[in-house]
């Protein structure tokens, strides 16, 4: 199972948000380069890096820094947030980044979601975020009608890299993962699944690794010390995940 540190990218500095809160920030650092370079030399294979700003914004907006993270590293980074036309998405490759994650423009126009897989295959994942099940956009500002297992569904046809599934009320609680939604998930698509949200104990990725799961993807408890990376990276070795595209 791939370990993702996360990145999170408000106004150009590394901070963490409660359950999606932009009220409930913590800055852990305020050179996100450095923060990627060390992530890096503790043994991640990838980075998983959030653009906070251009999701509320409906738009890409920490280019430069995310640009400056890739130049600096070796390992692939995945970017979230923000991006909602084809405009954008070949904006954030041209920064050097490996994959985009996409999710209110997904949950909006299944459609072009289709089409944008088609054109850049094995390099957009779909981004699940879910409060009580039910699929949240516009940076969890709203919650739709639709069931995060339904979209899921409707998608896994499509050459997805992956599906990264974050419960919005474990999100940076350090409570702990959902580990029913992940397992349902897990079994409802075809596709590697990647957990987000909670993950605070080393038990806990051991957990997730016995699921099957592809990946998950730990904030908080990196930055506050609950969990080592090194040891996570070998916790995550546990367990057999459908193949995720590299």
């Amino acid at each position: 199972m791939q370990i993702y540190p996360a990145i999170d990218l408000r106004g150009g500095l590394c901070v963490r948000l409660k359950q999606g809160d932009y009220q409930k920030e913590t800055v852990f650092d305020s050179d996100p380069v450095a923060v990627a370079r060390r992530w890096e030399s503790q043994g991640a294979q990838w980075l998983h890096l959030v653009d906070l700003d251009g999701a509320r914004a409906g738009k890409p907006t920490n280019g430069e820094v995310i640009r400056s993270i890739c130049s600096s590293v070796k390992i692939p980074c995945q970017v979230g947030g923000g991006i909602r036309t084809d405009d954008h998405i070949r904006d954030v490759f041209s920064w050097g980044v490996e994959r985009v994650v996409i999710g209110t423009r997904a949950l909006q126009d299944p459609a072009w979601l289709r089409s944008a897989c088609e054109r850049h295959p094995q390099r957009i994942a779909l981004g699940l975020d879910a409060r009580d099940g039910r699929v949240a956009m516009h940076g969890w500002l709203e919650t739709s009608q639709q069931t995060a297992i339904d979209v899921a569904r409707h998608a896994a046809q499509w050459p997805l890299a992956a599906i990264i599934y974050t419960d919005i009320h474990r999100d940076g609680m350090l409570e702990g993962p959902n580990f029913d939604a992940l397992r349902e998930m897990q079994a409802a698509v075809d596709l590697p699944v990647v957990a987000s949200g909670g993950v605070t104990t080393i038990d806990d990725v051991r957990n997730l690794a016995a699921l099957g799961l592809s990946g998950c993807i730990i904030g908080r408890a990196l930055y506050e010390g609950k969990i080592d990376l090194a040891q996570a990276i070998e916790a995550g070795t546990l367990g057999v995940s459908k193949t995720e595209n590299p």
